[in-house]
């Protein structure tokens, strides 16, 4: 992680996608939670987090946190 204020501010965003990541049931919830979470996870690698602790910390598969954030669709 490059600078401290974005290692934190990337670690925020890492916490806030787990609590997303944790909180999704449903079909709706899903949907809605999926969104923001794709987009802390997309924030929190932008400040520096790795692919890896991502992956760890939400419970998802590299590949897909991969392609979260890359930005492209997810294989259903």
């Amino acid at each position: 992680m490059a600078r401290t204020w974005e290692g934190a501010a990337g670690r925020l965003l890492l916490g806030l996608a787990v609590v997303l990541q944790r909180t999704v049931a449903g079909r709706t919830a899903k949907k809605r939670n999926g969104h923001w979470r794709d987009t802390a996870l997309r924030a929190a690698y932008r400040r520096g987090v790795p692919v890896e602790v991502l992956a760890s910390r939400t419970r998802l598969t590299q590949r897909r946190v991969r392609t979260v954030v890359n930005g492209e669709k997810p294989h259903r």
